[in-house]
């Protein structure tokens, strides 16, 4: 499996994200917002937390225009795989990757700790690793998390079970408890908790891991 992690001026989780992927097996190059175009025979392509450009005008909307952003769309478009974590979460809504939009807490409070997470579907290569049901440790960190949307567009991610995750205590108001959605295709994931800090016991926990097994899994073998 071949990875691409994005980097944005202010990203501070993409090491963690690169090391994520390598770990699970995948060849793994670092890409600078300003370059127009990704590797070649990329698979995957990880746009990380932070906060990119200082979370100015709005979390992500200014990394979504980055020169970057337009071959991360194509990619995805054409049936690639991504996977946006916080920031990057917000980056994909901005793109129009991802239905929705990352608001600022309920609270009005940055939080940072780790959340349990429902696996609501395990009909991902991003989940497959998964059981329905099963519950999760992964840590959040954000303060813009707030997953927003309409009721049409939760029924559809209902209806089309691309609910990814949603937390068993909600920490920041996000509608219908949701942490992770999936695009229509299955190949694009955004999530505000982030995996990629949960794949060594040492660091806490390994709840991300099954994540990114299943990935290197599902891709090495189709």
């Amino acid at each position: 499996m071949k990875a691409a992690v994005i980097v944005f001026p202010g990203s501070n989780c993409d090491r963690d994200m690169a090391v994520a992927f390598e770990r699970a097996g995948a060849d793994v190059t670092m890409v600078w917002h300003k370059d127009t175009q990704l590797p070649d025979q990329i698979d995957i392509v990880g746009v990380p937390g932070g906060f990119s450009f200082g979370d100015y005008l709005r979390c992500g909307a200014i990394a979504a225009k980055s020169p970057i952003s337009a071959s991360l769309k194509a990619h995805a478009e054409r049936g690639g795989y991504v996977l946006g974590v916080c920031n990057g979460f917000q980056v994909l809504a901005e793109t129009g990757l991802l239905p929705g939009a990352l608001m600022r807490n309920a609270n009005l409070k940055f939080i940072c700790k780790p959340v349990d997470l429902k696996v609501e579907t395990s009909a991902s290569d991003f989940t497959s690793g998964y059981a329905a049901g099963d519950v999760i440790s992964v840590p959040v960190a954000h303060h813009d998390g707030n997953y927003s949307l309409d009721d049409d567009t939760l029924a559809m991610l209902r209806g089309e079970d691309r609910i990814a995750f949603s937390y068993v205590d909600n920490p920041n108001g996000s509608t219908a408890d949701i942490a992770g959605v999936l695009s229509d295709n299955r190949r694009v994931l955004g999530m505000m908790p982030h995996p990629e800090r949960a794949v060594d016991e040492t660091h806490g926990g390994t709840g991300g891991v099954a994540m990114f097994r299943s990935l290197t899994d599902s891709l090495v073998s189709a």
